[in-house]
């Protein structure tokens, strides 16, 4: 039997983009499963949330969104520092970069390393490398909460941190006056969850507690479709919930009887497979998430920084 190709390296054909206008200057942009970006309407600008992975890849988005406004991007919101959702950054001209300050922290942490990981991870992502003028730095940074006002009779984009969960500094944007909730990698809706960098145990219990608690009514996932009504957005944080406290019953189940993570690996990818084993990334995502898990349980606090040639270690070591 072959070899799984590494990671999404193999992945190469192009995801169908759609746009979603979900209230009146409120917009979503999906992609099958690729990462998902949005931007608000302000009286008199924008506020766009995540930035892709390359300027090239920002500015289709943005040549998108021009169909609809031609207001100037004030604020870029980050929700965490992932490469692929920071490194278009440049492309929006936004008088502000906003993200956590946790997340700030680890752009000069550990940025490097994982422009370079993820880039390999996901090749088809990186439209134009070369385009990426350097690391993507927040130029406002909180550590609770942090409100927009969006002019006249818009109200207010709310960003708050909601605890640790697929990173340290995770956030979510808040509009209250329309009931959505742009929700980064918090949640993902019908998409795998990618956890290389996580703390479950919070993500699994308070961290998803409080976002759910924000009772939204719509919701836009870090991956998937747009969850629209309480039913179907409830759904989402349960499934994304579910799968994290699967993995966290079964891993810790080998590392409590002194087992191998080879054995958490496949103990985790067989109780995972049948109900999310078809969705987007998932092989792509499980090995890491499964490495990083294990080390958690073994008391290793922050994750590991992934590199390049960490990546392709871990997942040789994984692999059948």
């Amino acid at each position: 039997m072959a070899q799984k190709a590494f990671a999404s390296s193999a992945d190469l054909g192009e995801k169908e983009q759609t746009l979603e206008v979900l209230a009146d200057g409120v917009y979503a942009l999906t992609a099958e499963g690729d990462p998902n970006v949005g931007a608000i309407e302000g009286e008199d600008f924008l506020v766009c949330f995540e930035a892709m992975a390359t300027p090239v890849a920002a500015a289709e988005w943005l040549a998108r969104l021009r169909e609809h406004t031609d207001k100037p991007v004030r604020y870029l919101v980050l929700s965490h520092y992932h490469a692929v959702r920071v490194l278009g950054a440049s492309a929006f001209d936004a008088d502000v970069i906003v993200a956590h300050e946790n997340t700030r922290a680890l752009v000069a942490e550990r940025g490097k390393e994982d422009w370079e990981s993820e880039f390999g991870r996901m090749p088809r992502l990186a439209k134009q490398a070369d385009s990426v003028p350097g690391l993507t730095w927040p130029t406002l940074t909180f550590s609770d909460r942090l409100t927009i006002d969006l002019g006249g009779d818009r109200g207010d984009l709310v960003l708050q941190y909601c605890g640790r969960g697929h990173t340290e500094g995770d956030i979510v944007g808040w509009l209250p006056r329309h009931r959505i909730l742009f929700a980064g990698d918090l949640v993902e809706a019908q998409a795998a969850l990618y956890t290389g960098d996580a703390f479950h145990r919070d993500w699994a219990s308070g961290t998803l507690d409080r976002v759910k608690a924000f009772g939204a009514e719509a919701l836009v996932g870090g991956r998937g479709a747009v969850s629209r009504g309480r039913e179907e957005v409830d759904a989402a944080v349960e499934q994304t919930r579910h799968f994290l406290r699967v993995m966290i019953d079964e891993v810790s189940a080998v590392h409590e009887r002194g087992g191998t993570l080879k054995e958490a690996f496949g103990r985790t990818h067989a109780a995972l497979y049948d109900q999310y084993g078809h969705w987007p990334i998932f092989e792509h995502c499980l090995p890491f998430d499964v490495s990083r898990l294990w080390d958690e349980l073994s008391g290793i606090e922050r994750p590991v920084i992934w590199t390049a040639e960490r990546d392709r270690e871990v997942w040789d070591q994984l692999q059948d």
